[in-house]
């Protein structure tokens, strides 16, 4: 691919923090949509310059069907008004859990239906971070070139800045224990996982771990913590193998309706997670990092801006 010169960098309404962010790494501006809310509740979008010609980027989150919908009027828009290229990077992409249905339940695997939709929408280019599961990225049918991105480097700085005392790291199940795994050997710990069965949409059961903990801190990481349940029966599992203190860390700090006081009420002090959902900041539960170098070093290889 040749160097591009010409690229305009937007967002949905619900990435605006991390698009600033990520131009700021780029130092390119953030081009902001115009928009407005009609009587009738229609929003309405247009491109403040001329897009034709030009390699749009859009950072967009998808937490909510608003956001989703509005990230497919950004991509057709940009068709419509012919940009070069429609790139897309997606640091938290909703409904990413529910990426098969169970057989004759007559569920809608939305994880697979929702993306297929973005891709349907004809961007060259799609970026995620941190997947639950990568089948997402492949519904569609080659025309569209897919990412994944891994943030377990910049994860593991946070950790090491953190100064934790003896860790080990804790799957809460055996899916997500090479991921874990991988983050373990940046960081020159031991890593273990539990056994989390699902039982019911949100609820899971979680087994016996296994006596690595013992005399350690425990350090609980998954992609997402939407309402915490099988973390927090880890918290148990952790205390009772012998673990001196407990830690939780996930790439999306959704933390749906009372997480955060269940987290308080079950002892924990910290939660360690990215900046890719929106809206989340540190404060005196959260250890939040950003991902936006990760993001930008992405795009700076693929349109070669070194």
């Amino acid at each position: 691919m040749p160097r591009r010169k010409n690229i305009i960098l937007i967002a949905n309404s619900s990435a605006t923090q991390m698009a600033a962010k990520v131009a700021r790494e780029l130092d390119i501006p953030v081009t902001e949509m115009i928009t407005r809310t009609f009587a009738d509740g229609e929003l309405y979008h247009a491109f403040p310059r001329d897009i034709a010609g030009h390699d749009l980027v859009i950072i967009a989150n998808t937490p909510d069907d608003c956001a989703h919908q509005e990230l497919i009027d950004l991509v057709t828009g940009a068709r419509y008004w012919n940009a070069l290229s429609v790139n897309v990077v997606i640091p938290y992409l909703g409904y990413s859990t529910m990426e098969r249905a169970k057989p004759e339940s007559g569920e809608i695997p939305k994880g697979i239906t929702r993306t297929r939709q973005i891709f349907r929408a004809r961007p060259d280019y799609v970026a995620f971070l941190d997947l639950h599961s990568e089948s997402v990225m492949h519904a569609h049918s080659g025309e569209v070139r897919t990412r994944h991105l891994w943030t377990e480097q910049v994860a593991a700085e946070k950790i090491r800045q953190l100064h934790i005392d003896n860790p080990v790291l804790v799957s809460p199940d055996y899916g997500f224990s090479k991921r874990v795994a991988r983050l373990a050997g940046l960081l020159g710990c031991p890593h273990t996982a539990a056994n989390k069965d699902r039982y019911d949409v949100d609820q899971t059961i979680v087994g016996q771990l296994s006596g690595a903990v013992r005399g350690r801190t425990a350090i609980i990481c998954d992609d997402m913590i939407r309402t915490g349940g099988s973390m927090l029966q880890t918290v148990d599992r952790c205390y009772q193998a012998g673990a001196v203190g407990v830690m939780v860390m996930a790439t999306h700090l959704v933390l749906a309706g009372n997480a955060r006081e269940r987290f308080l009420e079950k002892g924990i002090g910290c939660i360690i997670g990215a900046d890719t959902y929106p809206g989340r900041e540190s404060d005196d539960l959260l250890q939040v990092y950003s991902v936006a170098p990760v993001i930008a070093d992405e795009l700076k290889g693929y349109f070669r801006l070194h």
